[in-house]
């Protein structure tokens, strides 16, 4: 991670990060409770780490890594997404929306309010996400498998 990634990251969680990640912690946990939503709890774990820090990272398809579709990323990935949009991923996502209003009040919080709405669409569709570095996912767009 960048010096720069390291820095926005520490204001990052200052500015709303912090308590975004640990609401999808919180919908994760109760999607392990009831073990039916262990598929969920897997994309909420993986979310809420990109969450608490964006920067220097970004989450792609794993079908775009992978090469190929799987179970997250085919039909039964869209109607988990489905699933999830209506029990979490509207709240996860309202949550963004309002700390990124309140953030772009501010000039020096313009920046962070656009990573929260960044995060809108991954708030409502999770799963058959991966979150990898920016380097990292440079090289595979290069073609070139990490």
């Amino acid at each position: 991670m960048s010096l720069l990634s390291l820095l926005l990251n520490v204001l990052w969680i200052l500015t709303g990060g912090l308590w975004m990640a640990l609401a999808w912690l919180v919908a994760g946990v109760i999607m392990a409770i009831t073990i039916v939503g262990l598929p969920w709890a897997r994309a909420a774990f993986n979310i809420a780490s990109y969450t608490l820090l964006p920067f220097g990272r970004v989450a792609v398809s794993r079908e775009a890594v992978m090469g190929r579709e799987d179970l997250g990323t085919g039909p039964l990935g869209t109607l988990g997404n489905l699933v999830w949009l209506l029990l979490a991923g509207w709240w996860l996502a309202l949550g963004h929306i309002l700390v990124a209003l309140a953030l772009a009040i501010t000039l020096i919080g313009i920046p962070f309010a656009w990573a929260h709405l960044k995060l809108v669409p991954i708030s409502l569709w999770p799963i058959g996400k991966v979150v990898l570095d920016r380097d990292e996912a440079e090289r595979l767009r290069g073609g070139r498998r990490a």
